[in-house]
């Protein structure tokens, strides 16, 4: 239902009953005709039916994945948040004659938080890169299979179940099925939308007032919320928060008594010296200590998604105890946790060597993505952290729905080329999607002309839709390309240094602009006079 008649807009989407969105969260594309099963619970029936709909495009590019080789016209997955930069570093450091060792306590049961001598080592990683005013302790370190793993226990151990969590939308989907699936605890969504007006200095912004007017809206309704979490880098935005507003939304959590869940798994994939990260971990002083917790890992700073380690760092001793009595199900294998402590340990091979490849392809990829973004005239924001670019495809939707947008999703995916619809990051406006461009070039450049042919045609379609009813050229939803959520969306303060870049995307988005609107094809001289 969420999909089927949806849309609407952001008002009429704030306007429904937080009981009656929560049931449209997983209405992304609930398969027809599913039947429950006989052999299953209703939580069983439940799962199954969750993960049929989460998981049609991966299952589809895993049946079809691209290979230059020997499936050329394979599926190119920019979908899934995977940085693919880098594996040759990687597999070179992580199979290093100090990486393979076999000792009797790696074969045998750890300590459910993790071995020891891993979480002192992830005790220093997270003082140094995080830039902690003080030595962070092994004791408050908890070694999980993944952040998605980590999700699951604190909403376990946090909240009761039917009771929920606060959260922005966009936000990453996968988030949902962490929290829901095991515990029973839902989601209230802080709405944002794209418009740069009043309070907004940029798009999709959190702000505090946001924030309180969720959590009343959810307190009128007999919701109870008991955390709010916060993805910085922000994923699909690639949003960084800055050391004040972090401070705002900790201090709006202490004012309400609710615990804190900062994800900062891109923490180290910020690309551009333009932006600069600010952990919670570093600031001075947190405003509640006992409720703030603080998730990374190594899946997407390290380019290794198939290696499963996500670490929590808490104060609480309480909420410490209570998630390492779940490590049982969720525990890392003993030599693993020997390979991250020595490549946690391996200091100067991370920052002279890694960081600055990583990085360096990182920004190389996105600039390649962008420039092409550019050319197509489509808005998109232009960030410098994560591996994935948040784009504004409301123009080529026939109406603003999100029954459009599955079918633009679906269109790409036909051509052979995997994206992520605004839809599964429960965004409010139909027709945002995400692309992940930390990949080769190779596939980027297939990858961009496979998108590039999809919205040729669907431009053509429409603009021979609107020749055959004039009348209603302006159709409700349908986005100007015009919009301000284009491409020097960033929210840093201009400088000296970054004002003839700003200059030039600025006369870049006017040319695009001018080549791909019709206005002169609908102004021509007759029509002036």
């Amino acid at each position: 239902e969420g999909m089927g008649r949806g849309g609407g807009s952001l008002q009429e989407m704030r306007a429904r009953p937080l009981a009656k969105r929560r049931a449209d969260m997983h209405g992304l594309c609930s398969p027809s005709g599913f039947q429950r099963s006989p052999y299953l619970s209703a939580r069983g029936n439940f799962a199954n039916l969750f993960h049929g709909s989460t998981e049609e495009g991966y299952k589809a590019y895993h049946a079809d994945k691209y290979d230059e080789d020997k499936n050329p016209n394979g599926i190119i997955n920019f979908g899934t948040s995977e940085n693919k930069l880098c594996f040759d570093l990687m597999s070179k450091r992580l199979t290093q004659a100090d990486m393979n060792l076999m000792e009797p306590p790696l074969l045998q049961y750890p300590d459910w938080k993790g071995h020891l001598f891993l979480r002192e080592e992830v005790a220093r990683f997270l003082t140094y890169y995080c830039k902690a005013p003080a030595p962070l302790k092994a004791d408050n370190v908890i070694v999980l299979n993944g952040c998605g793993s980590l999700f699951s226990a604190l909403a376990t151990v946090l909240c009761d179940p039917g009771e929920a969590v606060l959260i922005a939308t966009p936000f990453y989907g996968g988030i949902t099925q962490s929290v829901f699936l095991y515990g029973n605890v839902k989601l209230v969504y802080v709405y944002l939308d794209s418009k740069v007006t009043g309070t907004n200095t940029r798009p999709f912004q959190l702000t505090v007032e946001k924030l309180e007017k969720a959590l009343q809206d959810a307190r009128a309704e007999g919701v109870t919320v008991r955390a709010l979490i916060l993805l910085n880098p922000q994923n699909p935005l690639g949003d960084i928060y800055s050391l004040s507003e972090l401070r705002d939304y900790l201090e709006f959590a202490k004012r309400h008594e609710l615990h804190v869940i900062v994800d900062e798994i891109y923490m180290l994939s910020v690309f551009d010296e333009s932006a600069t990260f600010h952990s919670v971990l570093g600031m001075d002083r947190l405003p509640d200590p006992q409720r703030t917790h603080v998730m990374w890992g190594i899946t997407k700073d390290f380019a290794v998604s198939g290696i499963r380690f996500g670490t929590l760092y808490t104060e609480n001793q309480d909420v410490a105890n209570a998630v390492s009595s779940l490590c049982y199900f969720h525990g890392v294998c003993g030599p693993v946790q020997h390979k991250v402590a020595q490549l946690l340990r391996d200091r100067d091979w991370i920052n002279q060597v890694y960081l600055r490849a990583n990085h360096a392809r990182l920004k190389a990829a996105h600039t390649y993505v962008t420039d092409e973004l550019k050319t197509l005239g489509v808005p998109f924001l232009n960030r410098n952290a994560g591996f994935f670019v948040w784009i504004d495809f409301r123009k080529y939707l026939k109406a603003g729905t999100f029954e459009e947008e599955m079918l633009l999703w679906k269109r790409f995916l036909d051509n052979k080329v995997l994206l992520s619809c605004g839809k599964a990051f429960e965004c409010g406006e139909p027709g945002w999607f995400r692309i992940i461009f930390a990949d080769k070039t190779h596939r980027l450049q297939l990858g961009m002309q496979r998108i590039r042919k999809v919205l040729e045609e669907r431009e053509q379609e429409l603009l021979a839709e609107e020749k055959e009813q004039p009348c209603q050229s302006d159709q409700d939803g349908k986005a100007d390309s015009t919009d301000e959520v284009i491409f020097v969306s960033r929210h840093q303060e201009p400088s000296c240094a970054t004002s003839s870049s700003s200059l030039g995307d600025l006369i870049g988005l006017l040319q695009q602009q001018m080549r791909s609107s019709d206005w002169l094809q609908k102004n021509t001289a007759e029509q002036f006079a």
